[in-house]
């Protein structure tokens, strides 16, 4: 199994920059609140669990599952 690079905030953020995309576009494009993204972009978030965990993983910033629905 072959492992994806993973990006630095400071790559996402250069990525938007170069696309022209906001981050509060982007958040909103993909179902996330933008002050979460905010959040794990500027380290203030963990991106542990829940929805700062998804974001992660969206961006590229950290490796992971995103698992939609009931816990069991």
């Amino acid at each position: 199994m072959e492992t994806k690079q993973l990006k630095t905030r400071e790559d996402v953020l250069a990525d938007f920059a170069s696309k022209g995309i906001s981050i509060s576009k982007w958040s909103k494009d993909h179902g996330l609140p933008p002050s979460v993204v905010y959040g794990v972009l500027n380290d203030r978030r963990k991106a542990r669990i829940g929805v700062s965990h998804k974001a992660a993983v969206l961006l590229g910033i950290k490796h992971g599952e995103i698992v939609e629905g009931p816990q069991s």
